[in-house]
Formats: structure tokens, C-alpha cells, sequence
């Protein structure tokens, strides 16, 4: 990830264990109306900075006035908790802020939004639940050299470059708000890649050989 134009990709935090709990994918009752050639998805409970606790990011977030044209799909590097809880999604969350503005400089969160392994989701880069929502415009982020202002950058919790599996929660979740970031913002199926496709980095693990299926399913809920 990189907050201007270029850094390494971040450390590995460590020592983080959990009891499991099970999960579901939250969902709110809204459901996004029809639009560029694609079915209505339902949107999917994210849950804001306010709501998780997030730190006032250093500085005004950039809003480019236009919509992104792709998704980039991250690992977090972190260990693969057991702890499925919402409780962890928002500790979590604020770990990632931590160690995105204290170790690595940067003004806020790098990726516009987290999904836990419980399937959690919680907003990154302040701002881009709002942008997200209103369709038009996008925050720009930290997370893919090069691609900071035309790409949607989503994380996943967990270190899927040992070839653990992921979690059923979050594929499912990632599948849902894939489809509905594509619905908002136009965004093709086929535009959804991972962060080794642009930088050099083992992100985002064995989540990258899964993409096709990713972009099946997600192909599959716009219609």
C-alpha cells in the first residue's frame, strides 16, 4: 500500500487469537434500484469509522469527482484469528489504522473498506462509505500504487499466502459488497483484481487464484 506514490507493503501484526463464533453476513433492508444494465443487489451492512471507533485522519480526505473503474482485492498479512466476532472486525479495524498512520506515515486507513473473516465489513479511508452510497464520486485511498484514485480498495482480514483457507462469512461477504460496490458505481464484473496484478507483492494470497470465481459470482448477482 502506499499513501502518495510509494511504499512497501505493510508489516505483519502478530499475537492476535480468538475464540470462534459464528457468523452471518449483515445485511440492511435498503436494496440499490436497477442501473447500468445491472440487477438490483442488496446493500450490505457496513459499519462506519464513527461506529468502530476510527481515529480523525490526518488531514481533509481527496474526493475524486469521478466514479472508480475497478475493485482491488487485499489480505490484511495479519494472523488468521479464530475470533469471528463483530467486537474483533472493529478492533481489527483500528489495528489497520494504527499501523497504516503510526508505522507507515500515512494520513488515514489505505483501503476504502475491511471485510473480517466473520464477515464483518466496516468503512477504511473516511469517507468512503459516504462516496460509496452517493455513487458519483470515490475517496482516494492507499492501497495500490498507481491505481489510489480510479480503484476500490477492499481487505481482507487474514493471511491467505500460506494457502489457509478463507472463511465462508467473508467469501460470502466479499461476494455481496463486491457486487454491490459494481451496482453502485458500474464497475464490471471483470474489473475486479487483486493488488499483485499492479505491484509487486504476494497480496493478496490464494485470494488471487480464486478471482475468477469471484467475478463469476459476483457476474452472477448483477445479472
Amino acid at each position: 500500500m502506499n499513501d502518495k506514490s510509494g511504499a512497501t507493503r505493510r508489516t505483519v501484526l502478530t499475537g492476535v487469537t480468538g475464540l470462534a463464533a459464528a457468523a452471518t453476513i449483515p445485511l440492511v433492508a435498503a436494496t440499490a434500484s436497477a442501473g447500468d444494465g445491472f440487477s438490483a443487489v442488496d446493500q450490505p451492512r457496513v459499519y462506519s469509522c464513527d461506529e468502530w471507533g476510527a481515529r480523525p485522519p490526518n488531514g481533509t480526505p481527496v474526493i475524486v469527482q469521478s466514479r472508480p473503474n475497478k475493485i482491488i482485492v487485499h489480505h490484511t498479512a495479519f494472523p488468521n484469528t479464530t475470533d469471528y466476532s463483530l467486537d474483533y472486525a472493529f478492533q481489527n479495524s483500528r489495528d489497520i489504522q494504527d499501523l497504516h498512520m503510526d508505522d507507515n506515515g500515512w494520513s488515514d486507513s489505505g483501503q476504502h473498506f475491511t471485510n473480517s473473516r466473520g464477515g464483518f465489513l466496516t468503512e477504511g479511508r473516511r469517507g468512503s462509505l459516504d462516496a460509496l452510497l452517493g455513487g458519483t464520486t470515490m475517496i482516494q485511498g492507499a492501497h495500490c500504487v498507481g491505481q489510489n484514485s480510479q480503484a476500490i480498495g477492499i481487505e481482507n482480514d487474514g493471511s491467505y499466502h500460506l494457502g489457509a483457507p478463507v472463511p465462508a462469512a467473508q467469501w460470502d461477504s466479499l461476494v455481496q459488497f463486491c457486487a454491490f460496490i459494481c451496482r453502485q458505481y458500474g464497475v464490471p464484473a471483470e474489473e475486479i483484481h487483486g493488488h499483485k496484478d499492479f505491484n509487486s507483492t504476494l497480496c493478496p494470497g490464494g485470494l488471487w487464484d480464486r478471482l475468477p470465481e469471484l467475478r463469476a459470482a459476483v457476474a452472477g448477482l448483477l445479472g
